[in-house]
């Protein structure tokens, strides 16, 4: 199954990065946060990936051109030139990187992959800067139980701010606020069939408004509610948290084991 990844936004609120750098290539850990993110599918045997780009794409093509010779060992001979790997990288993947456009929207971005999605029946799709520790086959296995056009991981925001009653001037009661009093929200991490190009019309198309809310009330848009660790990278804030987190061994949404360790190296 492909699973698409969008990459093309130009991350406005990661100014600090994203001046230099499209956002999926914003490192955690010493790896771009796009890396983390095929990971996740990569983990649930899913290795099959398209990347629509657009703001500084070249970046990320340079990246996946260079990605065998970068993360193996290898011998040059100076003399003419030869290269030999000599260990090959931990990562088995086909990635599909497409020029969308810079200017194009997320359902445009999705609509000009048409051609390589809708033959292969059901795929995923996800952004390019958020990470969970989501069972990817879960939703998988949902969405073909229920058997409409889509789903959607819904998840709760981390909580940031603590809630507060008054009397007049005088705060009464102050409770930290928890996670589960956070409604849900769009976590990506989407599953649908090839009918959603039938929701999508031009470059203009965001995927998040018209098309998903024509879905939802045709009743062909289920919720796969994920209760587990999920984090966006929007700002430099959320970026140094998953940092803090990778460092002290905390990234829920990698299953560290020996391949893991050695590709993070």
């Amino acid at each position: 199954m492909k699973t698409v990844i969008l990459c093309g936004g130009l991350g406005t609120r990661l100014a600090e990065e994203t001046q230099i750098k499209p956002k999926p290539m914003v490192e955690i850990g010493g790896k771009p946060i796009l890396w983390h993110v095929m990971k996740i599918y990569d983990q649930a045997g899913f290795n099959d990936f398209i990347l629509p780009l657009g703001y500084k794409g070249e970046q990320i093509k340079a990246y996946f051109l260079n990605y065998h010779m970068l993360s193996s060992d290898c011998s040059v001979n100076t003399r003419d030139g030869r290269v030999q790997s000599m260990r090959q990288s931990q990562e088995q993947w086909q990635v599909h990187m497409m020029d969308t456009g810079a200017e194009t929207l997320t359902g445009g971005r999705l609509k000009r992959c048409e051609s390589h999605l809708r033959p292969h029946g059901t795929f995923m799709l996800t952004y390019g800067d958020g990470v969970a520790n989501i069972d990817v086959k879960a939703v998988v296995d949902f969405h073909r139980q229920h058997g409409k056009i889509a789903t959607m991981t819904t998840v709760r925001p981390p909580a940031r701010f603590g809630t507060m009653r008054f009397n007049g001037k005088q705060i009464i009661e102050f409770t930290e606020k928890s996670q589960t009093d956070s409604g849900w929200i769009n976590g990506g991490f989407f599953v649908f069939e090839p009918e959603i190009f039938d929701y999508l019309h031009d470059d203009q198309t965001i995927l998040e408004r018209t098309p998903l809310e024509q879905l939802a009330l045709k009743g062909q848009l289920m919720a796969f509610q994920h209760e587990g660790f999920w984090q966006c990278m929007d700002t430099m804030r959320d970026k140094l948290m998953l940092e803090a987190r990778f460092k002290n061994q905390q990234a829920d949404w990698l299953k560290i084991n020996d391949k893991v360790a050695d590709a993070i190296a």
